[in-house]
């Protein structure tokens, strides 16, 4: 397969900084001398670069076009992710191009790939894989296409990111509904190809461990991330026919689908089963019982994120910035017992 030639082989080969690359094949004469940049176009057009169709009619100004790619639309998480971030950028003169992969790599690629035709000057992203692509977002930031990772993030990969402490806040959750009397609990862990689902259920098997419980392995239930994979990973986990008090879930939709099955078969929340989660929003607020959840500060981190994506789109080679927001735990109906 022939290689793309991007802006960092340009940098190598010239010893300047793909900042400074950028500039040049963009035409900006203000920033950079003007040997310099003949030199980079020189390098440029012996090692056959290309840019892409829009960046060729855009070549004296920026295409002012962001990139938000999210794993899915079903819950209000996201949707309020994009309406803060768009409110931000539109102030600024910029617009932005959304794409909503459906919890599928392979729809992710091919739009993270239209973004790249499109010549977006960035990107934010949740990948719904924190595999699959890795290939695919090292090549867009090679090219000079800055990416910024929320909520789900990758260790993997070198980038800024922000996200909550998955980690401490599901700790905290477990370890709550065992001072709350709860001793035997399950997991319905998320897929394991999602980071978040890790620290999760690290997180899980800490919290019992502290308090001597045992972590019996049938106790952890691999579900998804959505209300059948709820519903469906409830079923069978029920006809194992193992006792249990409480259930902490992976993610909201996730929460609702256990739930609803539970209650289809008359049991009592929290009476009989406490039901806490993750990644809680407004929807948890409009079911009975209310849903006890860690609800992340989803405004705060649309605003970080585009701070750090501006930031790198005038200049790619600052230091990558990870930042942590503090998230709360919001206790509700389906673990509070009447007195």
């Amino acid at each position: 397969m022939k290689h793309t030639v991007t802006i960092k082989d340009i940098a190598e080969k010239t010893g300047v900084s793909k900042s400074t690359v950028s500039r040049a094949l963009s035409g900006d004469s203000y920033n950079i001398n003007e040997k310099t940049r003949q030199q980079i176009l020189k390098v440029a057009d012996e090692l056959g670069y290309k840019r892409s169709k829009l960046a060729v009619n855009f070549r004296n100004n920026r295409t002012k076009q962001i990139g938000i790619v999210v794993p899915e639309l079903i819950t209000s998480y996201f949707v309020s992710f994009i309406n803060r971030v768009q409110s931000i950028l539109y102030e600024k003169g910029y617009q932005v191009i959304i794409s909503i992969c459906n919890e599928n790599p392979d729809i992710e690629r091919r739009n993270l790939m239209v973004m790249q035709d499109y010549q977006v000057e960035g990107i934010l992203i949740s990948p719904c894989h924190n595999k699959e692509n890795i290939d695919v977002y090292k090549n867009l930031m090679d090219q000079g296409i800055p990416m910024v990772f929320f909520d789900r993030t990758i260790d993997d990969l070198s980038v800024p990111k922000v996200k909550i402490d998955d980690y401490i806040k599901s700790f905290f959750m477990v370890e709550y509904l065992i001072r709350s009397g709860k001793k035997r609990i399950i997991h319905l862990a998320g897929p394991s190809f999602i980071q978040n689902t890790w620290e999760r259920l690290r997180a899980y098997k800490d919290a019992m461990s502290k308090f001597g419980l045992t972590v019996a392995p049938e106790f952890i239930v691999q579900s998804g991330v959505n209300y059948e994979d709820g519903e469906r990973s409830m079923e069978e986990f029920m006809k194992k026919q193992i006792s249990f008090d409480a259930i902490f879930c992976f993610t909201e939709m996730v929460a609702l689908g256990a739930k609803s099955f539970l209650q289809k078969l008359h049991y009592s929340i929290p009476e009989d089963v406490a039901i806490c989660t993750m990644s809680g929003t407004i929807l948890s607020t409009l079911v009975y019982p209310t849903l006890t959840v860690v609800e992340q500060p989803v405004e705060l981190m649309a605003e970080k994120s585009v701070d750090l994506l501006l930031e790198k789109i005038e200049n790619m080679d600052i230091p990558n910035q990870t930042i942590i927001l503090e998230s709360r735990m919001i206790v509700r109906d389906s673990t509070k017992k009447n007195n």
